[in-house]
């Protein structure tokens, strides 16, 4: 009986560490490709559709394994990018004097994803 225990509380253990590891190269793999957009809406005013299929596909992903707020967190910051986009590219200027406000457009995506991964449980 005590041997079942164990193989059941080890296989537990993998299965958590394993869930944990998924979402946590799902998560970098959304912070990679919003950034690199939202740099890309800084400078540039159009975006093929397909540059925004990847980024829509990883929040697809994120609605299946993630809470409701990572998934809000990440559909706000596609609409943020696709916001910049359509909006007339600020200047070096324009952005240096916007530091003393936030500029993070991933800090609430960030946040959401530190909160569920802290309350998986340990085992």
């Amino acid at each position: 009986m005590s041997g079942w225990a164990a193989q059941r509380r080890k296989k537990r253990e993998r299965h958590h560490l394993r869930s944990f590891s998924s979402r946590e190269s799902l998560y970098r793999s959304f912070v990679e490709e919003a950034s690199r957009l939202y740099a890309d809406a800084l400078v540039r005013n159009e975006s093929e559709i397909s540059e925004l299929v990847r980024l829509h596909a990883l929040i697809g992903r994120m609605r299946i394994v993630s809470s409701n707020d990572v998934v809000a967190a990440a559909e706000r910051t596609g609409r943020l990018i696709i916001e910049t986009y359509l909006a007339p590219n600020p200047t070096f200027a324009e952005l240096a004097a916007s530091l003393d406000k936030e500029i993070d457009p991933l800090r609430d995506f960030g946040e959401a994803c530190r909160r569920e991964l802290l309350s998986l449980p340990s085992r």
